[in-house]
Parts: C-alpha cells; sequence; structure tokens
C-alpha cells in the first residue's frame, strides 16, 4: 500500500514540477576574445604544425622520473580500491623513464597532418586528415567531421580512429575528412587567460573554427566535455550542424528528470528497457559507483589551480592522477585487479602519449579550470545546458559509461534522436578503447542522416529551399 501512495504522490508532484518549467532564451554568445593582449593582432592564416619537443625537456623528464620520493606502501589486498597501486605505478614509471621512446611516438603523433590558427584570440591545435579515395570510387562524397576529446584524454584518444573513419567503406557512399582539435587549455592549444570559458563558449570557437577551414555544415562527434560541447553546437547553431553523434549522450537533472528517474525506482518499466534496466537501478548502487568516482570532479569545479598546480608538479603526481581514471572508467571491475586493468585496452606506450600531452605542454592546470567555468553560477543560471537539440542525434551508449540514461529521459532534450544503440562493451574512452565499434556506429548514424536529406531534397522543393551539401574539398 505504501509503495502505491508513494507513486501517486511522486506522479503528483512530477505534474506540478512540469507546468512549472519554463521556456529557456537561445543565448546570443559574445565573439569573446580569451587570449593575451599580444594575440589581438594575430592573423587568421592556417599553418602547418609539427610537434617537436626539445631534449632538454625529456632529459628534465627523465631525471624527475629516476629521483622519485619513495612511495609509501599500499593496504594489503586493496589493488586499486583506494586509488591508483603504488606496486603497480613504479613499473610504469620505470618503463616511462628507461624504454618508453618519445622519439618513436613524436614521430606516430604527427603521422597525421596538423595545424594551429588563431581563433578569438586564442591559437588552437587540430588535426585534419582528409581520406585517400581510389580512383574507382572518385564519386564518393567527403562530409566533414569534427570530433572532440575531454578530459583527462586528448587527441591521442583519435589516432586509431581516424583511418577507420577517413577510409572509404564499400558499402558507403560517403567517408569522413576528420577535424580533431586540442580543447582550449589542453595540449597544444592555448588556453584562455581570462575566465568565462565553458562549453558553450569553447562551441562557439569551434563553430568559428569549421567556419575558417571552410565547413558551413558539417558533422560532430564528442565523448566526456567533447558531447557537451557538441551538443551545444548543435543547439546554437543548429543551421550549422548536419547531425551530432556522441557516446555520452546526458541531459542535465532538470525536476522532470528528477522525477521520472526516481519514479523508476518503484516502476523501471517506465523509464527504461528491461533488458537494461540493472545499467540504472537499483538507484543506490549507481549513485554510490558516480560519488565514489567524481570526487576529482568537485575539486576541479572549486579549487583547478590547487589540484592543478599540485599534480602538475611532478610526472609521478601525473601519472597517479590520470592513470587512475583510465582503469576505473574504462571498467569499475579493474581496481580489483593489480594491474588496474591498465593493458586491457591500451598500450602503455599509448597511456603514456596521453600523459606527455600534458607534461610537455603543462597544461593540467589550464585543462582542469574548464570544470570550474561550467560550475559557476552564472552558467548554471543561464540553463543553457537544457536547451534542446533539435538536429538529427545519434547517442553510443558504452555499458561501462560512468553513466546511463535512457532514451525516454534523453528525448527531453535530444528532441530528433534517431539512433540509440547499446554496444557491447567498452567504457568511458570509447574511441581510446572500442575505435571499430565507434566507428561503425557513427558511419551507421550518419548514414541514416544522409539518407533522410536525400529524400528531403528529391521532393518537389524549390531549388532554393534544398538542403545544401557540405563544401568539397
Amino acid at each position: 500500500m505504501w509503495k502505491t501512495t508513494t507513486v501517486i504522490f511522486l506522479f503528483a508532484c512530477g505534474i506540478a514540477i512540469l507546468l512549472r518549467t519554463g521556456p529557456i532564451d537561445v543565448p546570443d554568445l559574445p565573439e569573446t576574445f580569451w587570449g593575451p593582449e599580444k594575440n589581438k593582432g594575430a592573423s587568421k592564416e592556417v599553418r602547418p604544425y609539427v610537434i617537436k619537443v626539445t631534449k632538454s625537456i625529456i632529459d628534465d623528464l627523465k631525471e624527475r622520473l629516476t629521483k622519485r620520493r619513495e612511495f609509501v606502501a599500499p593496504l594489503e589486498d586493496t589493488a586499486w580500491t583506494y586509488g591508483i597501486s603504488t606496486t603497480y605505478l613504479k613499473d610504469v614509471l620505470d618503463y616511462w623513464a628507461t624504454k618508453y621512446n618519445w622519439t618513436e611516438r613524436e614521430a606516430l603523433l604527427n603521422k597525421y597532418p596538423q595545424y594551429m590558427t588563431n581563433i578569438q584570440g586564442l591559437d588552437i591545435h587540430f588535426y585534419r586528415v582528409k581520406p585517400y579515395i581510389p580512383s574507382e570510387r572518385k564519386n564518393i562524397k567527403i562530409l566533414p567531421l569534427l570530433m572532440l576529446h575531454g578530459w583527462p584524454g586528448s587527441v591521442v584518444e583519435f589516432q586509431k580512429i581516424i583511418p577507420m573513419l577517413t577510409t572509404p567503406r564499400p558499402d558507403k557512399d560517403f567517408v569522413f575528412e576528420v577535424i580533431a582539435p586540442s580543447l582550449p587549455g589542453y595540449g597544444f592549444s592555448q588556453a584562455a587567460v581570462r575566465p568565462g570559458l565553458a562549453t558553450p563558449q569553447m562551441a562557439l570557437i569551434f563553430k568559428n573554427l569549421m567556419l575558417r577551414l571552410g565547413f558551413n555544415k558539417f558533422y560532430t562527434q564528442g565523448g566526456d566535455w567533447g558531447a557537451a560541447i557538441v551538443s551545444h553546437l548543435s543547439s546554437l547553431f543548429p543551421d550549422n550542424i548536419l547531425g551530432t553523434h556522441s557516446n555520452m549522450c546526458m541531459t542535465s537533472m532538470t525536476k522532470s528528470n528528477i522525477f521520472w528517474t526516481f519514479l523508476g525506482s518503484y516502476i523501471p518499466s517506465l523509464v527504461v528497457e528491461s533488458e537494461y534496466s540493472n545499467r540504472m537501478y537499483p538507484l543506490g548502487e549507481h549513485y554510490s559507483r558516480l560519488l565514489e568516482e567524481t570526487g576529482y570532479m568537485h575539486i576541479q569545479a572549486s579549487k583547478p589551480d590547487t589540484i592543478g598546480t599540485t599534480v602538475a608538479a611532478s610526472p609521478v603526481g601525473l601519472a597517479a592522477y590520470i592513470l587512475e581514471k583510465f582503469s576505473t572508467w574504462t571498467n569499475p571491475e579493474y581496481k580489483f585487479r593489480p594491474d588496474g586493468g591498465l593493458l586491457e585496452k591500451y598500450t602503455l606506450d599509448e597511456l603514456l602519449d596521453n600523459l606527455m600531452l600534458y607534461w610537455v605542454t603543462n597544461s593540467l592546470t589550464t585543462s582542469v579550470r574548464l570544470y570550474a567555468e561550467q560550475f559557476t553560477k552564472a552558467h548554471m543560471a543561464s540553463r543553457i545546458d537544457e536547451l534542446p537539440v533539435e538536429v538529427p542525434v545519434g547517442c553510443a551508449a558504452f555499458p561501462h559509461e560512468l553513466a546511463y540514461q535512457p532514451q525516454s529521459l534523453l528525448r527531453e532534450r535530444y528532441t530528433n534522436m534517431i539512433q540509440y544503440n547499446h554496444l557491447p562493451r567498452g567504457g568511458h574512452f570509447a574511441a581510446f578503447e572500442e575505435p571499430a565499434l565507434l566507428a561503425d556506429d557513427i558511419f551507421t548514424f550518419v548514414a541514416t542522416v544522409e539518407e533522410n536529406r536525400k529524400k528531403i531534397n528529391n521532393k518537389d522543393m524549390p531549388n532554393e529551399k534544398k538542403i545544401k551539401e557540405p563544401t568539397k574539398i
């Protein structure tokens, strides 16, 4: 009886909440100049870029790794449940100091064409990889795809998926040209010198980047912060976005979202398919994991320079802080293994490549400031994260992602969701962990969007109202 009464009460409260929810104004973001004064006269040219780290930086890194302080021993039989195991960390650091070959890894990171251009006062670094089109496929369409990473990742995450997206497939009449930037303040992209650069403002920067490259219409893809940015691109600049694919589709905890989430605790079938209800319920179990895994977020959102300075002071600290995320965010069960499961999905060289981008650019502090900007009172009060996304959306739900939201909740924000797939394996770093699965999902999504566009264009419509094709390369 009490359960029935509770459900009725929640339902009544939910109706009242829904009736009180008002519309959100779409803001007109200003073209803020984020860089230092010296950049005010910066050229708008797109210039080639090559990663080149001096020998002195590498020598200094090896010395710091070699002369590190003795670790405190981990507790017995705890694996990674208290955080990274210093027993295993020692092996990683020894490898980094003596066997990791930066000369070879730098060459691999330079294998794809890279560029730099100044957008709104910031030098933005990006890969731009065009497909190779065989002569027999000369009529294939080339579609621009903007791919965005998050924290604690980097463009290193895309090294394996880029060739999968830029290689024509026999069953598809299109292929991608991939544009993969480093977020402002990450890696080789310059950081803002004044407050306010959150994900919506980054969306504007990347729209301007794509326009500068000649792409008035393009596809987007992202995970982690990249997922938030591509959602803002789609809600703020829908005329420029052909479609958005995300491996971390999420909605804000709106009043209606909270209502349905808790109602689902009593009647899960109202919210989520029975096959996937264990990804969401019981709520206590999943919220416990979120609480355990998001402690970093609270300090980065409140004191980013404190934690940034602390972690960035030593390659040992940097490795401990970031590698722990690549263990538990890839699979929560890995924390029970002595090696953290790190080498199940990655090689040690790949993980160290990502660390190197933070180390050689000293960008840990500037990268975590994004959390502080995203959780300011002004940003939260704007409700900009609740703006509906009306362009075609494809969501890839990987089983070990940190949080799960079903289609029923996501459609509150993604009003034109045309694809929602549950992938068989993988976690938070999808492009890095399971590049083939993610690439397949992107191709499937875009194929559906392109087919729908063809149908619209084939109708009897005036030419000027037909959907324009992406810029040809």
